[in-house]
């Protein structure tokens, strides 16, 4: 466990100390977390900001890609000043300025598995806020290998889907689990051509965060082996249970 929290600590994260599930002790695991996120765009914008703002003590962020206009409505971190602008480096300069106490590492290339395999240990929560399967099943697979806490986060349209897997649970159920097909087409996630509104990236990026410091404190219900369904058009939520495949 992290030294006691400072007097500016304790004013600058009064609000949330003052929570009987929190106190200081539970913002010292706070600041003692180390949280990966994958990928800075309508997700990783809001679920990395809120968790700054918590107070976390590590942060790593992965994107290769440069800011676009067609970026700034949803990505909350990004200016039309920042366009062309490597995303990673504007964001951790944008965190720093919310919470200069956050180790923020910066991991400016597309992820495969040599480098993520490298990274990854020194995490132990994981945020996939990517738009590929590629990527979500690369995401899936070495934190299951590794057995880190995953979180993974889908957009669309109106709509948001969030997955929880806690893979130091031998029982655990994975992304595979439920998108069995051999092959996923990457149409239900491409905002470029079904659009989506830029309220429903922020609200399920926040929801990643919330679900991250919940497991950090370990408190209320989290996720685990289920997926949230988000219908931000009708405003309809739901949960479904996910069953593991058998062998």
């Amino acid at each position: 466990m992290s030294t006691k929290l400072n007097k500016k600590e304790i004013e600058k994260f009064s609000r949330q100390i003052i929570l009987k599930n929190i106190g200081t002790l539970g913002q010292r695991k706070i600041r003692g977390a180390k949280v990966l996120m994958i990928g800075m765009g309508g997700l990783g914008c809001p679920a990395t900001e809120f968790l700054t703002r918590s107070g976390i003590g590590t942060l790593g962020i992965v994107d290769d890609d440069k800011v676009a206009l067609s970026n700034i409505h949803r990505q909350s971190l990004f200016t039309e000043k920042d366009i062309n602008k490597s995303k990673v480096r504007i964001a951790k300069k944008r965190l720093n300025e919310i919470n200069p106490k956050t180790k923020i590492n910066i991991f400016n290339y597309r992820l495969n598995k040599v480098k993520f395999s490298k990274i990854i240990k020194n995490y132990d929560y994981i945020i996939d806020g990517t738009d590929n399967f590629e990527s979500k099943f690369l995401i899936n697979d070495i934190s299951l290998k590794y057995k880190k806490f995953l979180i993974v986060g889908a957009i669309s349209k109106f709509d948001g889907h969030i997955f929880s897997f806690d893979f130091k649970n031998k029982n655990s159920p994975s992304l595979r689990d439920f998108y069995q097909e051999e092959v996923v087409t990457d149409d239900i996630l491409n905002c470029e051509y079904d659009g989506i509104l830029g309220t429903v990236a922020g609200i399920v990026g926040t929801i990643q965060a919330n679900e991250i410091l919940k497991k950090i404190l370990n408190i209320g219900q989290n996720l685990n082996g289920f997926i949230l369904i988000i219908d931000l058009l009708d405003l309809n939520l739901r949960k479904v249970k996910i069953t593991r495949r058998k062998k």
